[in-house]
């Protein structure tokens, strides 16, 4: 049953992603309720993480599992075993599973995307360091990037930064939590040879505080997807994003320039804008937009383009 869903779901993918030119995809996303995976295909390695569940086998039963899950999609790829990397994908508050390592014995990859390469690393985390749902998001960024003055705020690996210093950015500013997530930023940035020191900028510390301190009409163009919840103790008091999604976007609002834009996303299942109570000039929903062929029906992810 799985190998026969999976190799249709293969097949139909694959070909979309060769038309488009595209290296790195989703292919599998629990299309079957017996075998919940995620599986990604990252220009010839593949990354498949099992949806935590009650599955009822004890953990050697498990493991015979999953190696023979292993086997099935090595079959329908036609690919070594060796180049998969399975993982247990458990639901954790904010984003605190992605700071958690899995495993110690580190696997990392280059991979394209856009024009781009991109360092991923296989093993170690939660993700990978690259979001491929926001593949289209990143495209629109580098589109409106030129002579701009970029904030990317919960920056993770720094993907959108370098889209927009791809796009011509003025200069870039990456805040996020995590050291780690920041240097591979920086890393992504130098591999590309994009980065300079004077434009490109990595800032470790909470995006709410500081945010809080930045002078009125600061940037052009603003990146934000911030997690769905946080109690993170590098963090002050507690984040949550239905809740404070109003008071953060009038903060970036403040902090925008007049005819500047704001990428805002999240993935909160049940995510409503508050429209009426965000000053903004315009707030376009582009969820379908930005939906990549690979994402379609199974993305819980909203995206608002918000201009001032």
């Amino acid at each position: 049953m799985f190998h026969n869903r999976l190799q249709k779901m293969w097949k139909h993918f694959a070909k979309i992603a060769r038309k488009q030119e595209i290296a790195c995809f989703r292919f599998y996303d629990h299309d079957l309720p017996e075998f919940p995976f995620a599986i990604d295909y990252y220009n010839g390695a593949v990354h498949a993480a099992e949806y935590k569940r009650r599955h009822g086998m004890e953990d050697a039963e498990h493991e015979v599992w999953l190696e023979a899950c292993k086997q099935t999609i090595a079959t329908v790829l036609a690919t070594d075993p060796g180049q998969i990397y399975m993982k247990i994908r458990q639901r954790k508050a904010g984003r605190q599973g992605q700071y958690e390592k899995f495993d110690e014995l580190k696997v990392e990859k280059i991979v394209p995307e856009g024009g781009l390469n991109f360092i991923i690393n296989l093993t170690d985390y939660l993700d990978t360091g690259l979001f491929l749902d926001h593949r289209i998001t990143r495209g629109l960024v580098r589109e409106v990037a030129e002579r701009k003055d970029v904030l990317n705020l919960f920056c993770y690996t720094g993907s959108f930064s370098l889209y927009a210093a791809d796009g011509g950015a003025r200069t870039v500013t990456s805040v996020d939590l995590s050291k780690t997530y920041l240097n591979w930023g920086k890393r992504n940035m130098q591999y590309n040879k994009l980065y300079k020191e004077d434009k490109h900028e990595f800032v470790h510390g909470d995006v709410l505080e500081y945010v809080d301190w930045l002078q009125k009409d600061t940037y052009d163009l603003i990146i934000c997807d911030p997690p769905t919840f946080s109690n993170s103790k590098r963090m002050e008091g507690e984040f949550d994003v239905q809740r404070d999604h109003v008071a953060l976007l009038k903060r970036l609002l403040k902090i925008c320039r007049d005819g500047g834009s704001i990428y805002f996303s999240n993935n909160y299942r049940n995510f409503v804008l508050d429209r009426e109570a965000i000053p903004a000039l315009t707030i376009k929903d582009i969820t379908a937009q930005t939906t990549p062929f690979d994402f379609q029906g199974k993305l819980n992810r909203k995206c608002f383009l918000i201009e001032k």
